[in-house]
């Protein structure tokens, strides 16, 4: 779904251990492609159904793998860099817009599964530092996601999983 200023709406997903780490995932094909699981939304779905959706597409998990601890308030988004616009394609898309929700894994990290969809997102995963993932995604994406760790850590604080930085505390 492409909005009027040419924005598709998408979810991302903060998905956390009991450590307070993050999953970061490898794009097949992009060797330096890490990111945080996020996929479009489909039309006549809910948000929160796209996300349960892209957590299994992605991640192999289901709901009754993870708890829910919030998600952003509002739309996030981040515009494409010209050379990843697809010109002949209509509607046009210049970028995404997300909401972004954070969830704790419940289960053993052994369900996660790249390989449920038949067209698997990511080739490897690894939990990484809740904050590193702003060091290490790509330039393009690096202020929305900024914009949701930002906006999503007091209430994983709240939960214990991590600590604020000092500037938030």
């Amino acid at each position: 779904m492409i909005d009027a200023q040419g924005f598709r709406a998408n979810v991302g997903i903060v998905l956390l251990n009991g450590a307070g780490q993050v999953f970061w995932g490898r794009r097949i094909g992009i060797a330096s492609g890490w990111q945080f699981p996020q996929g479009g939304v489909n039309q006549h779905e809910t948000l929160e159904a796209a996300m349960f959706r892209e957590l299994r597409e992605e991640v192999g998990l289901e709901p009754h793998h993870v708890q829910m601890i919030g998600c952003t308030r509002g739309w996030l988004r981040y515009r494409l860099p010209k050379r990843y616009i697809r010109h002949d394609q209509k509607p046009l898309c210049i970028g995404q817009k997300q909401r972004w929700y954070v969830l704790r894994l419940t289960a053993d990290e052994g369900c996660v599964d790249l390989k449920v969809d038949p067209k698997p997102e990511f080739d490897q995963w690894r939990w990484i530092d809740y904050w590193e993932s702003l060091q290490q995604v790509v330039a393009f994406k690096r202020q929305v996601y900024q914009q949701a760790l930002h906006e999503l850590a007091p209430l994983i604080s709240e939960v214990g999983l991590i600590k604020l930085p000092p500037r938030m505390g």
